[in-house]
C-alpha cells in the first residue's frame, strides 16, 4: 500500500468552491457511491511518474509499452512500408489512419474463425482480438510537405490532399494477437478494414428518409458516404461497435446566410460551418452547402458497425440524435431497458441518455440489435439541491411542436441541440466521455473546460472554466440495481480539475474529498476528456490541455469509494504537442491501449521541421500519432 501523508488543505475544500451548494460540492457524499467504511486499500501501486514536458512517452518504473499501430501501416499483406511522400487515397485506404482517438478491444473467440459477434464478446480472451480504433482527424501540415502550420493550411489543400486525407479519416479494424515478442498484427487477417469518409453506410431510425436527409445524390435520405469527426464511441455485449462524429462542422464549407431554408441558416451556424472553414467544399461538391445544403445534416450521429463481419454496412443511429457527439457507452442489464449515456462536446451543451423501448436479453443478440433503433432521447437537467432530471426529447411534449418548427422526430432527432435548449436541460462545460462505473453503478460525466461561461451554478461552479471537472451521476437505487431508465437522479462534483494550490479560482483543483490522504505534486491534472474502469472500479482519466500548465497530457488513475477516493495518481505522459485518448484494458486487465494523437502539435511544427518525430525519430518520417500496447514487465495486472 502506498504511504500518503496528512493533507491539511482538504479542510479548504469549501473556500475552493466558493459559493456551490452542499449538494453540488466536494464535501458532500451521495449514499452507494464512495462508501467512506471501505479500507484504505491502495489498488494502483505503480510509482507516480512526474510532471514533464519533453518529445517521449513516459510510463511508472516495472512498464512497458510497444508501438502497435501508427499512421501509414499497413493492414494487409504486400503493402509495402511507408512513404508519406508517396501516398496517394487509394494506398492510405489500405493503410492505418491518422489521429487516432478512441479504442475499442474486441475479442476472438480461441481456434475460431466465426463472425458470430456475440460468441467472440462472450469469450473474453485477452491474446486475440479486433482493434477498433477512431480516426478523429486530419492536419495537413503535419502531413503533407509545403504546408504552414497556421489555419490558412486546411484552405489550400489540393485535390489529391483532399482525398488523402478523407481516406485517413474514419475507422481502423486490426486483428492483433500476443506471440513470444508480445502484440503484433495478424497481417493476412480477414477482418483487417477500413471505414473512411467515402464508406457507404445506411441511415435508419425516426430521421431516415425524412426530406431534411436527402440529396442530389440521395433523393432517398436512407444512404450516405463516409463518417468524420470520430472522436470516442462504445461497444455494445452483442459484439458491435458504435463510434461518435463530433467535428463534422469543419468539413463544410459555405455561407449559411445564403441559404433560403433559414431552419437550416440557424442548424448549420450551431455547428460552425462558414465560408472560411477547409476547401474539401472545392474538389468534393457535397463538402459545400450551397451545393448540398443537406449534407450536414447526414453527419452528427452515432454509427454502428460489426467488426466481426468485414462486409457488414455500418449504419447511423438516427434515434441517439444529432450533435456533436464525444461517444455513447451502454448499460445492458438482463430484461431491463438498454440506457446509453453520451455528451456533446462543446461549450453550453449537454449530456444525454438513450432508453430503449425494448429489454435487453442476453441470449438474444438478433434482437438486442433493435434496441438501439426504438427508443427515447433524453438531455439532463441538473439542479441546484444535488437531484437532477431527464427531459424526453419527443415530438409534441412541451416546446417541441409545429409552432417551434419541429415538423416531427426527425426534427427533434436532428437539431437536438436546439431541442434540449428549449426543454431547459442545463448548459455544461464541455461534456466529453461520459460512462458508467460497472463496480458501483455510477456514472461519471468528463467536463473538459469552458473558457466562455460567465454565469455558473453548482453543476459548473466556476466562471471561464479553463481546467475543467468531473460530475458523479447516482441513479435510484443501490448498488449493482441503480435504475438507469429512471426519470430522476442524484449528482456530486467527483473532483475539480487544476492545480490545488493555483491563486486563479477558474484553476483550482480540489480532489480526493472524502481522503485524508494528499495527492502528489504530480497528482493533479487539467482538462479531464476520457475516461476508462478497470477490474478494480479504478477511474483512469486521459487529459487534453495540460501544456497550458506547463506539463504534458497523460493518464492520471484514482479510486472511485472509500478514503483514496478521487486522489488522482500519474500513469502516462506524452511527448510534446499530443493528448492520449481511447484508454482500454483487454479483459485480464494485463494490457492497456492507449492511442496518442497528433504529436509534435506545437506553433510552428509542420510536416518539412516538426517539433519532434516522435514515435520513430527518423529523420526521414514525420511525427505519426500512433497506439500503444502498455503493459507491465512481470505480466501481472496494470496498475496493481
Amino acid at each position: 500500500m502506498s504511504e500518503h501523508p496528512k493533507n491539511p488543505a482538504r479542510r479548504s475544500l469549501f473556500k475552493i468552491l466558493g459559493g456551490a451548494t452542499a449538494a453540488g460540492t466536494l464535501g458532500s457524499l451521495l449514499p452507494g457511491c464512495g462508501k467512506e467504511d471501505k479500507p484504505a486499500r491502495d489498488t494502483l501501486t505503480f510509482s507516480e511518474i512526474p510532471h514533464g514536458l519533453d518529445h517521449q512517452h513516459h510510463l511508472p518504473p516495472g512498464y512497458q509499452s510497444t508501438v502497435l499501430l501508427s499512421w501509414g501501416d499497413p493492414l494487409h499483406e504486400g503493402e509495402t512500408a511507408f512513404q508519406p511522400e508517396e501516398l496517394d487515397a487509394d494506398g492510405q485506404a489500405r493503410r492505418f489512419g491518422y489521429n487516432n482517438d478512441f479504442i475499442a478491444f474486441m475479442p476472438l473467440a480461441a481456434g475460431s474463425s466465426s463472425t458470430q459477434g456475440h460468441r467472440h464478446m462472450q469469450s473474453g480472451n485477452s491474446e486475440r482480438g479486433l482493434l477498433c480504433v477512431n480516426h478523429e482527424y486530419t492536419q495537413p501540415h503535419l502531413m503533407f510537405s509545403g504546408y504552414s502550420d497556421d489555419y490558412s493550411a486546411t484552405r489550400e489543400v489540393s485535390a489529391e490532399h483532399v482525398a488523402i486525407e478523407q481516406a485517413a479519416c474514419g475507422h481502423s479494424i486490426v486483428e492483433i494477437k500476443q506471440g513470444a515478442q508480445g502484440w503484433q498484427v495478424v497481417a493476412d487477417s480477414p477482418y483487417n478494414r477500413r471505414i473512411t469518409a467515402t464508406t457507404a453506410m445506411e441511415i435508419i431510425g425516426p430521421a431516415a428518409g425524412d426530406k431534411r436527409l436527402q440529396t442530389q445524390r440521395d433523393p432517398s435520405g436512407t444512404q450516405v458516404l463516409g463518417t468524420l469527426g470520430n472522436c470516442a464511441g462504445g461497444k455494445t455485449p452483442w459484439g458491435t461497435v458504435l463510434i461518435a462524429e463530433e467535428g463534422f462542422g469543419a468539413a463544410f464549407q459555405g455561407d449559411p446566410q445564403k441559404l433560403t431554408d433559414t431552419r437550416e441558416i440557424d442548424n448549420h451556424q450551431r455547428f460552425g460551418i462558414t465560408a472560411a472553414n477547409r476547401n474539401w467544399g472545392d474538389h468534393d461538391r457535397r463538402f459545400d452547402i450551397q451545393v448540398e445544403p443537406n449534407e450536414p445534416n447526414r453527419f452528427g450521429w452515432m454509427v454502428e458497425f460489426d467488426p466481426y463481419n468485414p462486409q457488414s454496412k455500418p449504419r447511423k443511429l438516427t434515434s441517439l440524435g444529432r450533435f456533436e457527439h464525444e461517444g455513447f457507452t451502454l448499460v445492458c442489464k438482463p430484461g431491463q431497458p438498454l440506457v446509453a449515456y453520451g455528451g456533446d462536446d462543446d461549450e453550453h451543451q449537454f449530456v444525454y441518455r438513450y432508453v430503449s423501448q425494448g429489454r435487453y436479453q442476453p441470449e438474444d443478440p438478433a434482437a438486442n440489435r433493435q434496441l438501439l433503433t426504438a427508443g427515447t432521447l433524453y438531455a439532463a437537467r441538473f439542479a441546484d439541491d444535488g437531484s437532477g432530471e431527464w427531459l424526453p426529447l419527443v415530438h409534441g411534449l412541451g416546446p417541441l411542436n409545429t409552432e417551434n418548427g419541429f415538423r416531427n422526430q426527425a426534427d427533434v432527432m436532428i437539431d437536438a441541440r436546439r431541442a434540449a435548449a428549449m426543454l431547459g436541460a442545463t448548459p455544461m462545460d464541455r461534456p466529453e466521455d461520459v460512462e458508467t462505473n460497472p463496480h458501483n453503478d455510477c456514472t461519471y460525466v468528463m467536463l473538459t473546460k469552458n473558457k466562455q461561461r460567465s454565469d455558473t451554478d453548482s453543476a459548473n461552479p466556476r466562471a471561464r472554466n479553463t481546467a475543467g471537472h468531473v460530475l458523479e451521476i447516482v441513479p435510484p437505487g443501490e448498488n449493482g440495481n441503480r435504475d438507469h431508465s429512471s426519470s430522476h437522479f442524484q449528482w456530486q462534483q467527483f473532483l475539480l480539475g487544476g492545480n490545488p494550490n493555483a491563486e486563479n479560482p477558474a484553476e483550482r483543483g480540489a480532489y480526493g474529498q472524502q481522503s485524508p490522504y494528499a495527492i502528489s505534486a504530480h497528482g493533479w491534472f487539467a482538462n479531464p476528456d476520457n475516461v476508462a474502469f478497470d477490474r478494480n472500479g479504478n477511474m483512469w482519466i486521459a487529459t487534453d490541455g495540460c501544456e497550458r500548465f506547463g506539463f504534458h497530457d497523460g493518464l492520471w488513475a484514482m479510486a472511485t469509494e472509500g478514503p483514496l477516493r478521487a486522489a488522482p495518481k500519474h500513469f502516462f505522459g506524452c511527448p510534446q504537442g499530443a493528448e492520449v485518448c481511447g484508454p482500454e484494458f483487454t479483459p485480464d486487465g494485463k494490457t492497456l491501449f492507449v492511442a496518442v494523437q497528433h504529436p509534435a502539435d506545437s506553433r510552428n511544427s509542420t510536416y518539412d521541421q516538426p517539433l519532434h518525430r516522435w514515435p520513430d525519430n527518423n529523420p526521414l518520417l514525420p511525427p505519426r500519432p500512433s497506439v500503444l500496447a502498455i503493459y507491465r514487465e512481470d505480466k501481472q495486472i496494470v496498475g496493481s
